[in-house]
């Protein structure tokens, strides 16, 4: 070994919490937290959802809202019409993400201030 260089023990090595994983594999999609952000305020039909996060294609809200169904996040129901409606809400297990969107929120204001400024605004 030269002169400066430590042993590296990979068993030493601090990893990642598995839950913080999953979570950031869900929520770490672009548009995923906005939408779980919209719906803690009460349940939306999918075309105030769309009007309430600029720039999402039906598309992408769409497969969006059934990546958070599939993982027990969402809710979606079917009003028949005319017009035909549906309406997407949080499970318990959605609405527990609050608290946590909540502080992340108040952390961007404060660090994330236009994108570009760290350290307090």
């Amino acid at each position: 070994m030269a002169a400066g260089e430590q042993s590296h023990d990979v068993a030493e090595c601090k990893q990642v919490d598995d839950g913080i994983t999953r979570v950031f594999q869900l929520l770490g999609k672009r548009w995923t937290g906005p939408i779980v952000a919209v719906l803690t305020a009460g349940p939306a039909y999918f075309v105030s959802l769309r009007r309430a996060i600029p720039g999402i294609s039906e598309r992408m809200l769409s497969d969006r809202l059934t990546e958070l169904a599939a993982a027990g996040l969402v809710v979606r129901e079917v009003y028949e019409g005319p017009p035909l409606r549906v309406e997407y809400r949080l499970t318990e297990a959605g609405a527990a993400l609050e608290p946590a969107l909540s502080a992340l929120g108040m952390w961007a204001k404060k660090y994330l201030c236009d994108g570009e400024q760290r350290g307090g605004c």
